[in-house]
């Protein structure tokens, strides 16, 4: 004899839900396994998860997406770095040059004749000075000093429109390599070819900056983008170095061109350990402007320098 349905009895039989023990539930997490009310399920590829699974499941996810951009996988750029909205070494470069100005003024007493003080003297780029009495830092730090405040104005202007777009697309590290080894390559062509006339010390972040101008170039013709911006560009600066006196035109070519060569590097290396091929490649380059210096050092004669009291300020001079 059949026993009429006992919903009660059924129900009573069924476990509770984990969360929800006062809740009889058929179901179950296909993850975990535990019982689980509608309302602790969440709909997963397979079957349903639970909650607690699915939170778990987010943060492996998310761990494991760190681990992977830590490994130097995923999105990268044309020059293989990782896709990034910093800019920070702008930033750096940029407060590093406006507090070297704020001092070179408060040494000299003044704002237009700054390059009076004993800092700046110290630091601009003096050919004699420079390979004659083996002062060869002021291959770099003459890219931290300016002229005036409408000198520094407008090269900090330049650096932070160029500087933010490239530091983005080619990483810090690749970035820090372009602007210092265009500074380098800037000072090296004056050492070789000189000074403008009437100016015996060279200063100023120009030489970098043309350094990032070239990159720019060497992108644009890369990528074959629109080359309206470079023209113009190319044709502003090219106005201001060739018609204000007292522009370095050497230190302004050879950041370009040294610029441009270490794009090169960059943008043409094999994509199999692109950033060994990199490193490898901007070496090369930075062995050959050494090489240069060396070479015009050997050339040079001896001198001695100080400094003597010019205009109530310092003034470095060799003989």
């Amino acid at each position: 004899m059949n026993q009429p349905p006992n919903p009660a009895a059924e129900q009573a039989a069924l476990p509770g839900c984990w969360w929800h023990p006062n809740r009889p539930t058929g179901l179950s997490c296909s993850r975990c396994g535990r019982p689980a009310c509608p309302d602790c399920l969440r709909e997963a590829p397979v079957g349903f998860h639970c909650t607690d699974c699915v939170h778990s499941g987010g943060q492996e996810q998310r761990r494991q997406h760190r681990g992977y951009q830590d490994a130097g996988f995923g999105r990268r750029t044309v020059f293989g770095a990782r896709l990034s909205q910093s800019v920070l070494v702008t930033q750096v470069i940029l407060a590093v040059n406006v507090l070297v100005f704020v001092a070179t003024v408060l040494q000299a007493q003044s704002l237009n004749d700054n390059d009076l003080s004993s800092l700046f003297q110290y630091g601009a780029l003096y050919g004699d000075a420079t390979m004659g009495h083996g002062e060869w830092w002021r291959v770099l730090t003459n890219g931290f000093l300016h002229y005036g405040p409408i000198h520094i104005a407008v090269n900090m202007f330049s650096l932070w429109m160029m500087g933010r777009s490239l530091e983005q697309v080619t990483g810090r590290g690749r970035y820090l390599a372009l602007y210092f080894v265009s500074m380098l390559g800037a000072s090296t062509a004056v050492l070789l070819f000189g000074n403008p006339a009437g100016f015996p010390g060279t200063a100023g972040a120009s030489g970098a900056l043309f350094g990032l101008m070239g990159a720019y170039g060497v992108t644009v013709l890369k990528l074959r983008l629109n080359p309206t911006g470079l023209i113009i560009t190319l044709a502003l600066n090219a106005f201001i170095t060739f018609g204000i006196p007292g522009i370095s035109i050497f230190g302004h070519l050879g950041g370009l061109v040294t610029g441009a060569l270490v794009t090169i590097a960059l943008l043409y290396a094999p994509q199999v350990k692109q950033a060994r091929w990199q490193a490898i490649g901007i070496g090369i380059i930075v062995v050959a402007l050494l090489g240069l210096l060396v070479y015009r050092g050997a050339q040079a004669s001896p001198t001695t320098c100080d400094f003597v009291q010019y205009r109530e300020g310092l003034y470095y001079t060799c003989r």
